[in-house]
């Protein structure tokens, strides 16, 4: 998969800006606060429906301006798609596919896949579970609708049921009379989305385990393997029937500790991902090197297992992570690019990792060679 040309107009600090890529290492290349991070937000946003800077798209609109446009021309292994996003102050956004409006945000992610590697990513291994919960939603999202659709679905109940349980003191017979349709409906997605994320844990912890073998040499053996809520066997998620039966009992039989909590305590929104070098929990006692070789190879993992269900490789986006690592990492992501698109920002000098390079400054892109 390759994303041939980016249009865009009046998003962040862009006023207009036009850029084509090649389909190997494309450099952004620039002083800080120009505009580098800026692009590669908008070839995200058009792949999954959502910037991972903000949650509020009127941000992404330039100021003074009342609507932003990102225009995505990429090629799949089939054919030439496109898709064009336009967010309006005080509107929802507006989303084509070739040319023809879809409904919803969800209608398209899947369609361009990327993978995002930011120097947030670092802290993968020790920041708290809800960063590993979203590195599974995004990397699962774009390889099955179905679990898109799902999660959507869960948090709209979730937020349901938790206003229920904040309501439940002062209106206990409406709690009594509808927490067992909001529990059921509940056990029912968060089977659904613990086997996706089982299964798909188990094809990535295989990933992991080669990349972090090639940076680090063989000597610690990484394992991940997800850890629900309801403390089972990561295998027994696989049983959809069985893991919504025990969420359902979970959820009708702690009522007062979830009153007493607030909140609902039992669910994927609470699951994580148990992070092992020989055997030991990666985040209390990995150091912060292996941590870090930890992180890349679960984002290097990502693209590779995205490249065995989908036959194609997804669009990498590296976020100025070079000045992140020590030379060694360095030179293994370097490796890494090859027989794939690489669209990454940099401040850095740029000649050790060669490729086509875009000169940016002031949102104004200029190509330098390639």
């Amino acid at each position: 998969m390759y994303c041939n040309r980016i249009r865009v107009s009046d998003f962040r600090n862009i006023e207009f800006a036009d850029v084509t890529f090649d389909e190997g290492v494309n450099i952004l290349h620039g002083a800080n606060a120009q505009g580098k991070t800026n692009l590669l937000e908008a070839i995200g946003f058009a792949a999954i429906g959502k910037s991972f800077r903000t949650s509020h798209d009127e941000d992404m609109v330039r100021f003074g301006a009342e609507m932003a446009e990102i225009s995505i021309d990429f090629t799949d292994s089939v054919r030439k798609q496109n898709i064009t996003v336009r967010m309006m102050k005080g509107k929802r956004k507006r989303i084509e596919l070739n040319g023809v409006k879809v409904g919803r945000v969800s209608d398209i992610v899947g369609t361009f896949r990327t993978v995002l590697f930011c120097p947030e990513n670092l802290s993968l291994i020790k920041d708290g579970p809800a960063e590993r919960r979203n590195y599974l939603d995004v990397a699962i999202s774009q390889l099955y609708p179905v679990y898109l659709k799902s999660l959507q679905r869960y948090n709209q109940i979730l937020k349901e049921r938790n206003q229920l349980i904040r309501n439940a003191e002062d209106d206990r017979r409406t709690f009594n009379d509808t927490v067992e349709f909001w529990s059921s409906q509940l056990a029912r997605e968060a089977a659904v989305i613990a086997s996706y994320r089982v299964r798909y844990l188990k094809r990535a912890s295989e990933c992991i385990r080669d990349c972090f073998f090639e940076m680090m040499g063989d000597r610690e053996i990484p394992t991940a393997v997800y850890e629900g809520s309801s403390h089972r066997e990561a295998e027994e998620y696989e049983d959809m029937a069985q893991t919504e039966r025990i969420y359902y009992d979970l959820l009708m039989n702690n009522h007062e500790r979830e009153i007493g909590a607030g909140s609902t305590l039992w669910g994927i929104h609470k699951d994580d991902i148990d992070i092992k070098l020989n055997g030991k929990s990666a985040r209390m006692f990995a150091s912060q090197g292996q941590q870090r070789s930890l992180a890349l190879a679960m984002k290097l993992a990502e693209g590779e297992v995205c490249a065995q269900i989908c036959g194609e490789k997804p669009v990498f986006l590296f976020d100025d992570v070079f000045s992140e690592l020590d030379s060694s990492r360095r030179a293994y992501l370097s490796g890494k690019m090859t027989d794939r698109q690489v669209i990454m920002t940099t401040c850095e000098p740029y000649g050790s990792v060669g490729g086509k390079l875009i000169e940016v400054k002031s949102g104004v892109y200029t190509q330098k060679n390639g």
